[in-house]
């Protein structure tokens, strides 16, 4: 299958050079592929440099104006020819082999979604992402511990900083959701993605180094883009956030009082299938706390109602 590879660029020029330099030096040399690098109102020289690159091994678009991280991807994908399309940063450092087990895992699930891998961080080489999780408090956050011995695991979402799909999918879900502005347009794709019925999942196989929030301005629209999300999933967030509030509340428990509760032991071990009421009504509760701040900080007539 062809593979077009997608990449956003703003500013961060030495990081986006190394990149590109690791990407190239670990494609394996059967892949039929392309490579669109799509430049989204860059300052620093990016420009200048995009120029003077071969027109035969990149494919290159410049947006007259910055339409941040969902509206570049969305651009470059409207041209992008693969099959699959795998979703980089421009701050990554890519290692030999990291491509196959993305590209294998895909292939071996029966509806593959969104697949990711495991990202260290580039400073320190600690666990960045192994997938995504929901926090007791009704949050997305990043995995930050490996399981043992596992080659994959499902998970609600991963991060659209390496992040291989299906353009067909892609296209059918509507891409990434522009109403979101630097940050949470990859979780809602894989919140889409897990309810038209398809498996997200992390490729543990797969590690690559990432100089994590290194774009200018990377967390400046956080608390409006969690604010919007929330609102979307907020009943998919309390159902998932459900197994940490379980966890939470079995850390904090007695042992003795443990035993008179046998549906949240039940729920975490395995043996009861849908999430205990007492846990749902705690992580709604958290969520709606977070949902009042953020209504006084934002307002009612911005919310985002769910597509």
């Amino acid at each position: 299958m062809r593979v077009s590879f997608i990449i956003p660029l703003y500013n961060c020029l030495p990081l986006t050079q190394a990149m590109l330099k690791s990407l190239q030096a670990t494609i394996p040399v059967d892949l039929r592929h392309e490579i669109i690098l799509v430049d989204d109102g860059s300052t620093d020289g990016t420009r200048h440099w995009l120029a003077t690159l071969d027109a035969k091994t990149f494919r290159i678009l410049l947006n007259e104006q910055n339409l941040g991280y969902a509206g570049a991807n969305n651009h470059a994908v409207s041209v992008a020819s693969g099959e699959l399309l795998v979703l980089l940063n421009n701050d990554l450092i890519l290692t030999p082999n990291w491509l196959e087990p993305m590209l294998k895992l895909h292939g071996a699930l029966p509806k593959p979604g969104a697949i990711g891998n495991v990202q260290l961080n580039a400073s320190t080489g600690a666990v960045d992402h192994a997938g995504v999780y929901v926090t007791v408090k009704g949050k997305p956050e990043h995995v930050v511990r490996l399981p043992r011995k596992r080659d994959y695991k499902a998970a609600p979402a991963v991060t659209g900083a390496c992040l291989l799909i299906a353009r067909d999918l892609w296209q059918q879900l509507g891409g990434f959701d522009q109403q979101f502005y630097n940050g949470a347009e990859d979780i809602d794709l894989c919140f889409r993605t897990a309810k038209a019925g398809f498996t997200n999942a992390v490729a543990f196989r797969s590690v690559i180094r990432h100089h994590v929030s290194s774009s200018p301005n990377r967390k400046q629209n956080d608390e409006r883009n969690s604010y919007f999300f929330t609102l979307r999933w907020k009943k998919e967030l309390i159902e998932l956030g459900a197994h940490a509030w379980c966890k939470h509340h079995v850390r904090h428990t007695p042992y003795l009082e443990l035993l008179s509760l046998p549906a949240i032991l039940f729920y975490l071990v395995g043996l009861r299938s849908t999430p205990p009421a007492a846990a749902l009504r705690g992580v709604e509760k958290n969520i709606d706390h977070s949902l009042a701040i953020w209504t006084k900080a934002f307002g009612p007539e911005t919310i985002i109602r769910p597509g």
